[in-house]
């Protein structure tokens, strides 16, 4: 079993945020199937915030660990934070055409901002303390 330090945090961030992004790219074509399939409590809310919420944690917590302690490169947090900026605008924007598309491409884009830090910190060739 592996421990908890050594998580890779944005592989974690990478899974959370591509799953959000699924679940909100794919819900409006299913959302009359599920109560048949007796899963309608993955269109409510509290489940869509969550998700949120927990990719905002593993996010800021990945990507500023990595900041601070390996590549001192912003552009991770950036392109979190545009991420992040896409999700809310499809959210409470009040433009629900918007909402399917700004949501999974803020999923998709945190993702990516995992995927890039994982990349810095792999490249990073500095002793670190």
């Amino acid at each position: 079993m592996k421990n908890f330090k050594t998580i890779n945090l944005d592989k974690l961030g990478i899974t959370a945020s591509t799953v959000c992004a699924v679940h909100c790219a794919i819900l409006p074509f299913v959302f009359t199937l599920l109560p048949l399939w007796g899963l309608e409590f993955l269109a409510t809310p509290a489940l869509e915030i969550s998700m949120i919420l927990l990719s905002l944690f593993i996010g800021v917590w990945a990507l500023s660990k990595s900041y601070r302690k390996i590549h001192y490169n912003f552009y991770p947090i950036l392109i979190l934070a545009l991420g992040f900026g896409a999700i809310l605008l499809g959210h409470f924007s009040g433009i629900e055409t918007l909402e399917p598309i700004l949501i999974p491409l803020g999923g998709f884009t945190i993702a990516g901002a995992h995927f890039f830090n994982l990349k810095l910190t792999k490249s990073c060739k500095h002793i670190h303390q």
